[in-house]
C-alpha cells in the first residue's frame, strides 16, 4: 500500500506540494518563535556570562539591576571589597536608552544599554571580557565600546545625553536581556548620562532653593551653596559586581554582606531565576499561546487536504473495499498520506526557518532538540488530523463501486 499511496500522491502532486508549502511556512514560523525563545535565554546567560560577577549587589528591597530599578553609593564598593570572602569589587551602572550615530552622512538612533564601567582597566567585572576590534577604553571620559550589533564602526561619534563619545572597540555578544547592544562608557560619564539632571531643570530647581527661607539661614554659612552643590551632582550606581575568592561559596560570601550592609545579594542561580522567571515569563507564555494556535491551524490545514482528496476518491475506495481490501490497509493509505505532507511540510519550514533567522531583529536560536521535538509533534499532529477522513473512508459502501 506505500506505493498505491505514492501514487495517489504523485495523481494530485501539485495540491500536495503547495499544500506542503504552505504548511512548511506555518511549521517554520512556529520554530523561528521557538528560537526566538531560546534566544532570549541566552541572551540573558550571556549577559551574566559577560559581566564577570559571582554576585550582584544592589539596593535593598529590589531585584537587581536588571529586573529593575537600583541605587547605591559609588563608595558601596569599598566596604564589601573588604568583607570576608570578597576578591574583587566593581561600581557598575545599567540605562537603557536611545543612542545617537553622528555621522557625515546622516544621523541615526539605536536603542542600547549603555553601560556605566569601574575605572580599574580590562578584566574588572563589568568590562567587555574581549573585543573583536579596536582596544578597550583608556581614557575617563569620552570613550565608548560597543557591540557590532549596534552597527557603530570604529571612529563613529556617538551621542549619549548632552556629551560625545568615539567609539574605540568593537566588541560582540555583549547584549541586555532583550537583546540590545551595549555600548560602555566611563561609570563616571554613566553616572552623568543617567542621574544628572537637564540644565532646565537644574535651574528650576536653584530657583525653589534659593527662595525657601529654611535654607537661608544667617547662622549657617554655606549651607544654601552645598544644596546647591549637592543637586548638581550624583554619587549613585545601580549595582556593586562582586568575585569571590577561591574556597568561598557565593552564599558564603553573600550572607554577611546581607546582614552587616544591609543590601541584597543575588547569587548567579538566583539571578537566572530572576531574569528567565520574572523578565522572560510573560513573553514566553505569549510565545507558547502563538505556537498553540499554530499547531492547531496546522492540523486544521492537514486535516482539511487529507478529507477534501479522500472525498474525491470515493469511487476507488469502494473498488477497494469490493475486491476485498481490508479497512487497515485503506486507513494505513490516509495515514500515510498525511504524514507524507507532514514531511514535506517539516522540510520545508526547517529549511525556512534557517535562512530567515539570521534576518531577526530578535537572536534566534534554533537547537537540534527543538527540531526533533518539532518534527516529533508535525507526525503525530498529522497522524489525528487524518482521522476524520480515515473515518469517512471506513463508512463508504462498497456498491458504490458499481453504482458509480
Amino acid at each position: 500500500m506505500i506505493s498505491l499511496a505514492g501514487r495517489d500522491i504523485l495523481h494530485a502532486w501539485g495540491k500536495f506540494v503547495f499544500t506542503g508549502i504552505g504548511l512548511g511556512l506555518l511549521i517554520g514560523v512556529t520554530l523561528t518563535m521557538a528560537g526566538v525563545y531560546r534566544g532570549m535565554i541566552d541572551d540573558a546567560m550571556v549577559l551574566l556570562d559577560n559581566s564577570g560577577a559571582d554576585l550582584w549587589v544592589v539596593q535593598k528591597d529590589t531585584q537587581g539591576p536588571y529586573a529593575e530599578s537600583s541605587s547605591l553609593p559609588d563608595s558601596t564598593w569599598r566596604g564589601i571589597a573588604a568583607m570576608p570572602g570578597v576578591a574583587s569589587a566593581a561600581d557598575i551602572t545599567y540605562l537603557t536608552m536611545q543612542v545617537r550615530a553622528i555621522n557625515r552622512d546622516q544621523q541615526r538612533d539605536v536603542r542600547a544599554m549603555v553601560v556605566g564601567i569601574a575605572p580599574d582597566g580590562p578584566g574588572t567585572a563589568g568590562w567587555p571580557p574581549y573585543l573583536v576590534a579596536g582596544r578597550q577604553i583608556t581614557r575617563s571620559h569620552y570613550e565608548a565600546v560597543a557591540d557590532i550589533a549596534s552597527g557603530f564602526r570604529l571612529g563613529d561619534l556617538i551621542q549619549i545625553r548632552r556629551n560625545r563619545y568615539t567609539v574605540v572597540g568593537l566588541t560582540r555578544r555583549m547584549v541586555s536581556s532583550n537583546g540590545d547592544p551595549m555600548v560602555f562608557i566611563p561609570l563616571k560619564d554613566a553616572q552623568q548620562a543617567q542621574f544628572l539632571k537637564d540644565n532646565e531643570a537644574i535651574l528650576q530647581q536653584r530657583r525653589s532653593t534659593t527662595q525657601n527661607p529654611a535654607f537661608n539661614r544667617p547662622g549657617v554659612p554655606g549651607l544654601l551653596d552645598a544644596i546647591i552643590a549637592s543637586q548638581t551632582t550624583n554619587n549613585s550606581v545601580n549595582a556593586v559586581l562582586v568575585r569571590i575568592k577561591p574556597g568561598y561559596t557565593p552564599d558564603e560570601v553573600a550572607t554577611p554582606i546581607r546582614r552587616w550592609k544591609r543590601l541584597n545579594v543575588f547569587t548567579r542561580a538566583q539571578m537566572e531565576d530572576i531574569l528567565i522567571n520574572k523578565l522572560i515569563a510573560t513573553a514566553a507564555k505569549q510565545i507558547g499561546m502563538f505556537m498553540v494556535i499554530l499547531a492547531i491551524v496546522s492540523a486544521a490545514i492537514v486535516a482539511f487536504i487529507i478529507y477534501t482528496l479522500t472525498l474525491g476518491k470515493i469511487r476507488e475506495i469502494a473498488v477497494l473495499k469490493l475486491i476485498g481490501t481490508r479497512n487497515r490497509t485503506i486507513a494505513t493509505m490516509i495515514l500515510q498520506q498525511a504524514v507524507g505532507l507532514g514531511l514535506i511540510g517539516f522540510a520545508v519550514g526547517k529549511i525556512a526557518a534557517t535562512f530567515w533567522a539570521p534576518i531577526f531583529p530578535k537572536y534566534v536560536l534554533l537547537l537540534p532538540q527543538d527540531s526533533i521535538q518539532g518534527f516529533v509533534a508535525v507526525v503525530v499532529i498529522c497522524a489525528l488530523a487524518s482521522v476524520l477522513a480515515i473515518r469517512a473512508a471506513l463508512k463508504v459502501d462498497p456498491a458504490e463501486a458499481i453504482g458509480g
